[in-house]
């Protein structure tokens, strides 16, 4: 421990303060940054800024009936995302004029009536195609008036031409759930799989894969910038391989956990700022539908998964000699990042399947395919358990080989060593 302190300590502070790690950390703070501005800046430059409502002509000609239903629908919505402005005829030169001025972004006109046939709709502006706020807006806006002009006359109550125009909301439960302890169990299903806990899984797969690609072809190009330097022959004789390589992996571990902090930085900061908090208001996330239980499982095994993939980025870092060679010898284990992770993102909306039910017990995949079936799927916590078994279990075992390969390979130069060759330089040391 005296001697795995200081190697923890210097491959920590060697690598924060390296231009490599600055760069990254930057160019990902403002990728992060742009992409959460993104849906403003498409507001901002398409002119809708969302700050105010947006004003829309409404050319009711024959049809004041229903343009009275329009607005006093549109009047009762909380978010007044846009205002209506009243024509009495289609003077086409007088809209024009107000569309140019911006007094209006575009106008509205009905058609000519057939018997119950709801009249046409036109929506007439200066771009090619409606602003989906506006047409989400509209949409409903336009079917509640519609089922108003069709039952006119009848007996039905605005709140029953409500509920006939509501949408059908189908959702899925399993017929064990159904028949276990009723209503309760439905509850709390309901909460586990609530959109926050949706985003903690989401987010925590991405933080896997993520970590996976900087911190572990950091600890790889790590150890094989010490080996090609020749700095490895004078750490040995002070220093055990097998204290540098764990050393290495905790140090690194570290460096990850503090670009994770700055990106989540980033992020908070960006979505506190005034223009964002109404699009983060829309995803209705209840901060007290949290599951805990999700959180806690995710990071458990958010870093056992980051020590097996670390052990095996040191292990194949120790037997390349030459840094122009170590983007070849990781690519396995990439695409086994690469693997987990696609599997997981391609699986979101079906968590209980069967492939997932199988990569939960295989260890290079099961971080994330465990997490995703505990957090929006139906697995147990003895399906946890099992998986986290099988975890441990395999780091051990791939710990233990990759302590000997990196024992091995630190010290062999030249060419890439054979399986045979490295088998047998293997079998000299004793871990």
């Amino acid at each position: 421990m005296n001697k795995l302190l200081p190697i923890i300590n210097f491959t920590f502070a060697n690598k924060v303060k390296t231009k490599s790690f600055v760069v990254t950390t930057v160019i990902f703070a403002l990728l992060l940054s742009i992409g959460i501005h993104v849906p403003y800046l498409i507001q901002m430059f398409s002119g809708n800024e969302g700050a105010t409502s947006s004003q829309i002509g409404l050319v009711y000609g024959n049809q004041p009936e229903i343009a009275a239903s329009l607005e006093a629908f549109i009047d009762k919505q909380p978010d007044g995302k846009i205002k209506l402005m009243k024509y009495e005829q289609a003077n086409d030169q007088a809209l024009m004029n107000d569309m140019e001025n911006g007094t209006i972004k575009g106008y509205l006109e009905f058609g000519e009536a057939e018997g119950l046939q709801f009249p046409k709709v036109m929506y007439t502006s200066k771009k090619n195609s409606m602003d989906l706020t506006l047409q989400s807006t509209l949409q409903p806006a336009l079917e509640n008036v519609k089922m108003q002009y069709v039952t006119r006359g009848s007996s039905l109550t605005e709140e029953q031409i409500a509920a006939i125009s509501a949408p059908v909301i189908i959702e899925e439960l399993k017929a064990e759930q159904a028949a276990g302890t009723g209503s309760a169990a439905v509850a709390n299903e309901g909460s586990k799989t609530a959109a926050v806990n949706y985003v903690i899984v989401y987010g925590l797969i991405v933080l896997f894969f993520m970590t996976n690609m900087m911190t572990g072809n950091m600890i790889a190009a790590e150890v094989t910038s010490e080996k090609s330097s020749r700095i490895m022959e004078i750490l040995v004789t002070s220093v055990s391989p097998l204290t540098q390589m764990f050393g290495k992996i905790l140090g690194m571990f570290l460096v990850g956990l503090l670009q994770i902090a700055i990106f989540i930085a980033v992020v908070a900061i960006n979505l506190a700022l005034p223009y964002n908090q109404a699009s983060l208001a829309e995803l209705n996330l209840d901060l007290s539908q949290m599951d805990l239980s999700i959180l806690l499982v995710g990071l458990i095994f958010y870093i056992l998964g980051y020590f097996l993939y670390a052990t095996l980025y040191a292990a194949v870092g120790s037997i390349v000699s030459r840094t122009e060679d170590l983007g070849q010898a990781v690519m396995p284990i990439t695409m086994l990042s690469l693997a987990a992770f696609y599997v997981a993102m391609f699986s979101l909306s079906s968590p209980n399947s069967l492939l997932l039910k199988v990569c939960s017990y295989i260890p290079f995949v099961s971080p994330v395919t465990i997490l995703l079936r505990y957090g929006a799927g139906d697995a147990t916590l003895l399906e946890v358990g099992l998986s986290l078994l099988v975890l441990i279990v395999a780091i051990v075992f791939f710990s233990w080989l990759a302590a000997k390969i990196y024992r091995t390979g630190v010290l062999l130069y030249g060419k890439r060593p054979t399986m045979k060759e490295l088998r047998k330089a293997m079998k000299a040391y004793k871990i």
